[in-house]
């Protein structure tokens, strides 16, 4: 027979479940604490208990560690490949529910999950960016951010919206196809100015 704490940790993984499929399913505005409840078949107070409010497991269920390769170790002409290989590879498992789609899918519509999302770009994307390129930090971002457009944008139109195209392509033709251009992103010189 399971310990409380045990019991408590199989109750806490059983809300995360359900919040990441409700989460990628409806949107961080249209689930709700009582919902999740309902599918991890816990009551809401525990919910509550464990995660506090709906911003706060929505947190827990977005927490990404985007495990970025260096791109520093590897050719400059094969950093591109590399990026988008690594994104499919965390897009493409199908046993879990990805919090980097999830995100993507609820800040189209949730000023919170959009926040979220630039969080994660912030501190995984454009630290990796960073390390990469020996630039001042105002062109890093900015350079991060080129990259975060490409690889988000081929997440939306795969995973969220669906495109019949972008859906039938293999991983591999997205890598040959899209690795060569965030390999430009990458190695390019950038503009110094960044006003509209």
């Amino acid at each position: 027979m399971p310990t409380k704490k045990q019991r408590a940790e199989l109750s806490r993984a059983a809300i995360l479940t359900a919040a990441r499929r409700q989460f990628a399913r409806q949107g961080l505005d249209r689930t709700t604490i009582r919902s999740v409840a309902s599918e991890a078949g816990i009551d809401p107070s525990m919910v509550m208990r464990y995660y506090g409010n709906k911003a706060d497991l929505f947190r827990a269920a977005t927490d990404i560690d985007l495990a970025l390769p260096d791109l520093a170790a590897v050719p400059p002409a094969r950093r591109g490949e590399l990026a988008v290989r690594h994104f499919l590879s965390l897009w493409e498992n199908a046993e879990t529910e990805d919090p980097l789609r999830m995100l993507l899918a609820s800040a189209v519509d949730s000023p919170e999950a959009a926040a979220r999302v630039q969080e994660v770009i912030e501190n995984g994307l454009a630290r990796v960016v960073a390390a990469t390129v020996d630039e001042d930090p105002a062109a890093s971002r900015a350079r991060a951010a080129l990259v975060a457009a490409q690889i988000l944008g081929l997440a939306l139109c795969r995973y969220v919206l669906r495109l019949p195209a972008a859906v039938e392509m293999s991983p591999e033709t997205v890598v040959a196809g899209m690795g060569p251009a965030v390999t430009a992103v990458l190695d390019q010189p950038l503009p110094t100015s960044t006003g509209r």
